[in-house]
């Protein structure tokens, strides 16, 4: 029996879901490294850098694919924001926690939107604008909650990260380029600068590099490719979703790993970003099936 093929919007959500899963294991992954933030963007940035030269060569070699690393200018602008948002990201792990990091990062597909809208035309719903009101009020209680706790640099990197992750989707769904390996190869941005922090002290230190490794070599060339191919077969604020696997996932990783508790102020301000991103969920594929069922009546 042949494997039935499928349709491009269940490609795109096969890969963001892989994606996000992938994307759920970078946090407990970085915090088990157990070093330095700048030898640890380092370490992990230089692996992914090597990962995806091997990647390509293999897709190049077995295939007939020929994907370039940075197809044009807009895809290197959007490999700009990619490397920022992985600094941004890593300082932001070492500076505030996890929940919060993730919880915040979680905005990312309301930036896509928001974006979009401002770039693309692509004028988004009364249910997108009202999630993205609840959203901001949740991100509202956890950013609050970091002030008084001191940790505002670590949450104020998380919101830098959305929003430049955010801009990434939205130039590839502009493009509709294949931008799979820009993401990877744009952690040569990352790489760069930790050498130059790294290197003139000889300041390097990674108790765990495996776990590192682990990370940059595999999760995250993963992760990003199936992330970043999404936008192809989705739209800008659906593939954003898809990063709310690492929202719900990796809190549960790093207590489990850690013991590492949320605040009750992070946890309620996350629950009110999770139920909102889960009903504008229900909500569009709601819509999605109603469209459907109109354009193919029985």
């Amino acid at each position: 029996m042949p494997f039935p093929k499928m349709s491009s919007h269940t490609k795109g959500l096969v890969l963001t879901t892989i994606g996000g899963l992938a994307l759920s294991l970078d946090v407990p992954l970085v915090r088990l490294g157990n070093g330095d933030v700048w030898s640890v963007i380092t370490l992990r940035s230089l692996t992914t850098v090597a990962a995806t030269f091997v990647l390509w060569f293999l897709v190049r070699h077995f295939t007939t694919a020929r994907p370039a690393l940075v197809p044009g200018r807009a895809a290197a602008f959007a490999a700009l924001l990619y490397g920022l948002s992985s600094i941004a990201f890593l300082g932001a792990v070492f500076n505030t926690t996890t929940a919060n990091v993730v919880f915040i990062v979680a905005f990312t597909p309301m930036f896509a939107a928001l974006l979009s809208w401002l770039f693309l035309r692509e004028q988004p719903s009364i249910s997108t604008l009202v999630t993205m009101a609840i959203m901001i009020v949740g991100v509202g209680f956890i950013v609050e909650g970091g002030l008084s706790a001191g940790h505002w640099l670590g949450d104020l990197l998380s919101a830098l990260t959305a929003l430049l992750i955010g801009g990434a989707i939205t130039i590839g769904r502009a493009t509709q380029r294949d931008m799979g390996f820009v993401p990877l190869i744009a952690t040569v941005i990352p790489a760069a600068f930790g050498l130059l922090m790294v290197l003139p002290g000889g300041d390097y230190h990674v108790a765990n590099p495996f776990w590192v490794m682990l990370d940059g070599g595999i999760m995250l060339p993963l992760a990003f490719w199936c992330l970043a191919t999404g936008p192809r077969y989705l739209s800008a604020s659906e593939v954003g979703m898809f990063y709310l696997l690492e929202t719900i996932l990796a809190p549960i990783w790093v207590w489990m790993i850690f013991s590492e508790v949320p605040a009750l102020q992070s946890l309620a301000g996350g629950g009110i970003l999770i139920g909102a991103l889960i009903g504008y969920s229900l909500w569009q594929m709601r819509s999605r099936s109603r469209i459907l069922a109109t354009s193919h009546p029985h």
